[in-house]
């Protein structure tokens, strides 16, 4: 069974498209490059409101065990790289997890 790992910010309008490129670039390969037992792959959500821009990201996991690998026995709090907050408005402190009962595609 695969845990998900959900976290919510949000940017100005103006900062979206450099936050997207900063995930992209330098934050998702650097997850990447930390070779996580049981990282199985993230997915970013993005929804343009009226003021803001909320970001969603999605990591996905084998065990809350190979959560804690990733982020240490806090596993709930926030993985936010200081080049991200700079670019974030506001942002959710910890992520939130769930256990994946049924996938369908």
């Amino acid at each position: 069974m695969a845990i998900k790992r959900i976290w919510h910010g949000w940017t100005t309008l103006e900062n979206a498209n450099h936050y997207e490129r900063l995930l992209d670039s330098e934050v998702f390969p650097g997850i990447e490059a930390k070779a996580i037992p049981g990282y199985l792959g993230i997915e970013l959500l993005r929804r343009n409101l009226d003021q803001e821009v909320e970001f969603i990201t999605v990591m996905t996991f084998e065990s809350l065990d190979d959560v804690k690998a990733f982020q240490g026995e806090d596993y709930s709090r926030a993985y936010i790289p200081a080049r991200a907050r700079d670019l974030l408005k506001r942002w959710d402190d910890a992520s939130s997890h769930y256990e994946v009962i049924q996938q369908r595609f």
